[in-house]
């Protein structure tokens, strides 16, 4: 099982409609949680967790696999989303994880997202997870190829399908 997680708190965001898109071609189950996490404290990262850091660890331990698709803010990644990242750290669960990600910031984006995701794979190395690069892919998704929370270009979601289908491979390797 792949668990799906948005970077992006944003109603329609097309990070959340790759998402809904690569969930698709697997089993998998989307993180809900991200809005929930109380912000982190190393002095707060001891039991009793707050349930909110409980659920999300749970998650990712139950996974096979993890694929992020974040947005980026001001040349790096979402607040909200690095914070979702440090209660990572702590936890272990994400030590030696598959994960990969989807850029899917459009070609207009000044960096096109390179920025987050050189400080999402700074991160997630920093906390042991084993990045299947294969499964890392950009494929910008405009807005008019998202409709009803979901990619329907059919060349994309045949890209999200490959990357999904990488990450799956990474995780049985």
């Amino acid at each position: 099982m792949i668990l799906l997680i948005c970077g992006s708190l944003r109603a329609g965001s097309g990070n959340a409609a790759v998402l809904a898109t690569a969930g698709r071609f697997a089993e998998s189950k989307s993180y809900a949680g991200l809005a929930d996490l109380p912000h982190f404290n190393p002095d707060e990262d001891v039991e009793p967790l707050h349930p909110a850091v409980v659920t999300l660890r749970a998650e990712i331990a139950a996974a096979d696999a993890v694929l992020i698709c974040t947005p980026e803010y001001a040349g790096g990644l979402p607040g909200s989303f690095k914070n979702l990242l440090d209660w990572t750290v702590g936890g272990g669960e994400v030590y030696g994880k598959p994960v990969a990600w989807i850029n899917a910031a459009s070609v207009a984006a000044p960096t096109g997202a390179a920025d987050a995701h050189n400080s999402l794979r700074k991160v997630l190395t920093y906390a042991g997870a084993l990045i299947v690069d294969e499964a890392c892919a950009r494929i910008p998704v405009p807005r008019h190829a998202v409709a009803e929370g979901e990619v329907t270009d059919p060349d994309l979601r045949g890209r999200i399908a490959v990357a999904v289908r990488r990450l799956l491979e990474g995780a049985k390797a």
